[in-house]
């Protein structure tokens, strides 16, 4: 048998050129390297999965001068990286310390890529401030951090950082598109939103639930099969409840909510609403509708019931689900809230269409 590999480790970048979504920190990095005005402390922050260690590793390979392919050559010897999750001693840095007086053996320069460098603790710290303010012309230090609130001012003022941001819903998709292409999975574009909605920023959660849906729909990614893996509302449902909004329809509109309430989250449910209320919202206008990060078909399904809807009626519905939002944890007869909120919403402007 085959062993498997999964997606995250199969496809991850090897190249600046393959880092999707953080194109100002891999151009600025390349033109460093290019010009020779790379600082010897980096410091890579922000959110899990966005390609923070991927980076730095893409980084250590080309400070050497190296082709990411060349993994087997020599120089790979001068990279190295540690958790400072298991290695937050001071011992441990003290160790450090002594390493990085040695020159390397082969190539210019010796990398150390320090992950989750939060980790380290107080003394730990303040045994690797000299170091780190003056190091050898021959090392350059990597640390990667999820929480940069935690490490203490005086390294921060030490490094150049570097702030990953969440990887958007359409570079998100894009970068699955490419992958399902890959592996001929069969996909429905909604299908691979609903995985970008749910990643929430991070590429290796997208890919990670990717891999489940693959398994679970038997190498066929439809709308219905990943909501209903996901357990998550697709965007249909949202449609329909609006349109009975609009047609100030109380009735049908609790009776879709009881069908729609099996199996679902009810806050899930208030909270999906009220931002299909914003995504209507911007659909009013062409120069916003590039915020609506969803495919093309069911961007025209937005425009189609943005036209029905009159300003107020959704800037009200957003209100109104907030406040629910709000209300949803301090009261006891939740389900009553939830209804009490979507007959007030199919109350609004009873007039307006």
């Amino acid at each position: 048998m085959e062993t498997y590999v999964v997606s995250a480790l199969k496809y991850r970048p090897l190249t600046f050129d393959e880092v999707v979504g953080q194109q100002a920190i891999t151009q600025t990095l390349e033109n460093a390297i290019e010009k020779n005005q790379l600082a010897q402390a980096l410091l890579f922050c922000g959110p899990r999965g966005v390609g923070k260690t991927s980076c730095a590793r893409i980084l250590a390979k080309k400070i050497n001068g190296q082709g990411a392919e060349n993994t087997s050559e020599d120089y790979a010897f001068n990279i190295f990286e540690l958790d400072a999750a298991s290695n937050n001693s001071v011992d441990d840095i003290r160790s450090l310390n002594e390493q990085v007086r040695i020159p390397p053996q082969v190539g210019t320069h010796k990398i150390y890529i320090i992950d989750e460098v939060h980790m380290l603790s107080t003394g730990a710290f303040n045994a690797f401030l000299k170091t780190l303010e003056e190091p050898p012309k021959h090392v350059i230090f990597i640390l990667a951090t999820t929480e940069k609130q935690k490490i203490i001012p005086t390294i921060l003022s030490r490094c150049q950082i570097y702030d990953f941001k969440r990887i958007g819903i359409s570079d998100c998709k894009n970068h699955l598109s490419k992958i399902a292409k890959d592996q001929d999975i069969q996909f429905e574009e909604e299908a691979l939103d609903l995985i970008a909605q749910k990643a929430d920023g991070a590429m290796r959660d997208a890919l990670s639930i990717y891999d489940r849906m693959v398994s679970f729909t038997n190498r066929n990614l439809t709308v219905k099969s990943v909501a209903e893996n996901l357990n998550v509302l697709d965007y249909d449902t949202f449609f329909s409840i609006t349109e009975s909004i609009l047609k100030n329809d109380i009735p049908s509109l609790l009776v879709e909510f009881e069908q729609t309430e099996k199996g679902f989250d009810e806050l899930q449910f208030i909270t999906g609403l009220g931002s299909h209320f914003r995504d209507l919202m911007v659909s009013k206008e062409e120069k916003t509708l590039h915020l609506l990060e969803v495919s093309k078909s069911t961007q025209e399904k937005y425009v189609q019931q943005t036209s029905k809807a009159g300003l107020n009626l959704l800037l009200d519905g957003i209100d109104l689900t907030s406040k629910c939002e709000l209300d949803y944890r301090n009261t006891k007869n939740k389900r009553l809230l939830i209804e009490l909120c979507l007959m007030q919403l199919a109350s609004l402007h009873f007039v307006e269409k």
